[in-house]
């Protein structure tokens, strides 16, 4: 029995940093979606129903401490990462009451992010 590929939304206003999450979880095997900032992730969330939402914080239009609880209504079983650099123990508390699973500091990408995605998801990553 073959699994599926998982799909991960990766929500980021930087293009580089899009990128770099893309590669790092195709090269684990995931598929993944792109959005710009928490408006398009929405539409795009609803659409595609992504397996997990890796979501920015500060982001233009909607930030993903905005975002967060609407993608949750629409995807409430959809665990979602708060990928960002704004990783402190006060922020990580309101980011879980907007309906983040877990937050990951973005200078954790390699070591954090990838196993954590493989363990939430169920998908091996090595």
């Amino acid at each position: 029995m073959t699994s599926r590929t998982k799909s991960i939304l990766l929500v980021d206003d930087n293009a580089n940093v899009r990128k770099a999450l893309r590669d790092l979880f195709e090269n684990a095997r995931f598929t993944c979606i792109e959005a710009e900032d928490g408006a398009q992730a929405l539409e795009l969330a609803e659409r595609l129903q992504p397996d997990l939402i890796v979501l920015d914080f500060s982001m233009p239009q909607m930030n993903g401490l905005e975002a967060a609880p609407l993608l949750k209504k629409k995807l409430p079983d959809t665990p979602i990462i708060m990928f960002t650099m704004f990783a402190t123990e006060a922020f990580a508390k309101m980011a879980i009451a907007a309906g983040i699973t877990e937050v990951i500091p973005k200078d954790k990408a390699a070591s954090d992010l990838l196993p954590r995605v493989g363990s939430i998801l169920h998908f091996p990553t090595e």
